[in-house]
């Protein structure tokens, strides 16, 4: 029998969200600085929230800097 998708492992339900919860935008509003306290947790403003991806090299690119690797290597032990 398959389990339903509903019924994920914690770690699988950690992915980004696009919608923050009203703690999580107060917290990021507190981090910018832009939340006054007294102020109430309705109407809040909009917080962007972006997914940031780390750029990383290319295959071929990191293929390359292997073989340069390699022949200085193989030159130094000359």
């Amino acid at each position: 029998m398959s389990r339903d998708k509903s019924l994920k492992s914690a770690s699988a339900l950690s992915r980004h969200r696009n919608v923050l919860s009203r703690m999580e935008r107060i917290e990021k509003l507190k981090e910018e600085e832009r939340w006054t306290d007294g102020s109430g947790p309705f109407g809040l403003p909009k917080v962007g929230h972006r997914k940031v991806v780390v750029g990383g090299k290319d295959k071929k690119a990191a293929k390359t800097d292997a073989d340069a690797d390699a022949a200085t290597a193989t030159s130094d032990d000359k």
